[in-house]
């Protein structure tokens, strides 16, 4: 027997739970079944967000969703459903890199990777930033470069320095993501570090860092030794 949210008692209801005591008590699945609000014949909404989250779903799969046709074969989640659950994800990464933008200045590894791991975290392909600096490292402006595939991502000196050139940046940060969630440097990784350590050098605009965003997690060239 299915039972509807309205059904249930008070204190079980997700939306009732999130006026008395706030949204951070809720689970993935209650937050989830209040964008999904309505459920179908046969499951609740409630029902339908606890399929979606199972086995750590709403990280592994809805999250890197970015198409109202990524939702499509799911049941219970129609265009409307699919593009309230997508405006709330893309919402939450905002507010992820726009807390992050209220530190004064980026002064060690972790603060870049609080940063940047908003944006980069969930992304599906390569994708390669420059954080562009002033001389109290302070962000002037966040440029992506380049976008590959699954596994790489081609970057070339002239284009993450040209931006740095034209603002005047006295540093720079670069990172990339790895989709894998494996933050672990390739060996492409080092190489290109190297590369634009070496041409920062020569423009006396220096590299501060290279951070690997993965999964929760980032590797810092500059914390490892490597810079």
């Amino acid at each position: 027997m299915v039972y509807k949210i309205r059904e249930m008692s008070p204190d079980e209801r997700p939306r009732e739970k999130l006026y008395s005591f706030g949204a951070g008590i809720l689970t993935n699945s209650e937050l989830l079944a209040i964008l999904i609000s309505t459920g179908t014949k046969d499951k609740s909404a409630l029902d339908i967000a606890k399929d979606l989250t199972v086995n750590n779903g709403l990280v592994n799969q809805i999250a890197r969703f970015k198409e109202v046709h990524e939702f499509k074969g799911i049941k219970g989640i129609g265009k409307a459903k699919a593009a309230t659950i997508l405006a709330a994800i893309e919402l939450g990464k905002r507010v992820a890199c726009a807390s992050a933008t209220e530190l004064e200045h980026i002064s060690s590894p972790s603060d870049g990777a609080q940063y940047l791991m908003g944006k980069l975290r969930y992304e599906t392909h390569e994708k390669f930033f420059v954080l562009l600096l002033n001389t109290k490292n302070r962000i002037m402006k966040t440029q992506q470069i380049s976008e590959g595939s699954l596994t790489s991502a081609i970057v070339h000196p002239r284009e993450v320095f040209a931006p740095a050139i034209v603002m005047h940046a006295a540093a720079i940060l670069v990172a990339h993501n790895h989709p894998s969630g494996d933050p672990s440097p390739s060996t492409d990784d080092r190489e290109l570090t190297k590369v634009l350590c070496d041409t920062g050098k020569i423009l006396g605009i220096p590299v501060l860092d290279h951070l690997v965003i993965g999964d929760a997690r980032y590797y810092s060239f500059k914390e490892h030794g490597e810079l």
